[in-house]
């Protein structure tokens, strides 16, 4: 029943919002859970770390619409979809690769849920929480550092870097230091614990944004299991510098 809920009000805020009529023929929504945390920024750039189809960058052109976008999606089907959905929008620009902390190429785990495949192996617990997002087969993809895009952001000081990459946030971080010196706020979904072999917690990513320069500035999307905190998406905002 939620979930159908949900599914209603995005077909309801596309209806008035014309940048989603076309994506809503492809079946994607813009995700407007996130649209309440990110409102009123003030952004000159957006970097979607684990774009998906779309639906981040989506939901960013319609609060930012003359904010340019830099994503990342290393899924092809998915990518392919994102290409559909933001194709002739001049200022969205999509990287089909991964990213971590060195070049290369890595195994991605493909979750029967796509939006929850990984560079880490899909834990049992993560399986146990949510239902339906177990392994279903790897790929090899390409790996690059978020460093290695720097020109493309150049001369930028206030953007926004968003995170979804299922366990593997801190990685990217680590290969993106030099990136979060242009970044005012970063966007990320943290766990709580460990549904990914090897993943860092939220505690992990919030003392190594600590370190940088960034203090939490709000939790939105909570997700409670029996009472305990799972995850959640969190806004860090950079106070001063590192």
């Amino acid at each position: 029943m939620k979930r159908q809920i949900n599914q209603l009000r995005k077909v309801l805020f596309a209806i008035v919002h014309p940048a989603c009529w076309k994506p809503l023929t492809l079946g994607v929504g813009a995700a407007i859970e996130h649209i309440h945390g990110l409102r009123g920024l003030s952004v000159d750039g957006i970097i979607d770390v684990g774009a998906n189809v779309g639906q981040f960058s989506l939901a960013c052109r319609i609060l930012y619409p003359n904010v340019p976008i830099v994503a990342f999606e290393p899924i092809p089907d998915a990518a392919t979809l994102y290409r559909k959905v933001h194709g002739g929008c001049r200022d969205v620009t999509l990287n089909q690769c991964a990213l971590g902390t060195e070049a290369g190429t890595a195994v991605l785990h493909l979750s029967r849920s796509a939006d929850s495949s990984s560079l880490l192996p899909i834990g049992e617990l993560q399986t146990q929480v949510f239902p339906k997002t177990e392994e279903v087969g790897t790929i090899e993809v390409p790996v690059a550092r978020l460093d290695d895009f720097s020109s493309t952001w150049n001369g930028r000081k206030n953007q926004l870097l968003k995170l979804d990459v299922q366990g593997f946030e801190l990685n990217v971080l680590l290969g993106g230091q030099q990136t979060l010196q242009s970044c005012r706020f970063v966007y990320v979904e943290c766990s709580e614990i460990q549904l990914y072999q090897g993943q860092a917690v939220r505690q992990e990513v919030s003392s190594f944004l600590e370190s940088k320069g960034f203090k939490e500035a709000g939790r939105f999307n909570a997700q409670f299991r029996s009472g305990s905190l799972i995850q959640a998406d969190y806004l860090f905002e950079k106070v001063k510098k590192p």
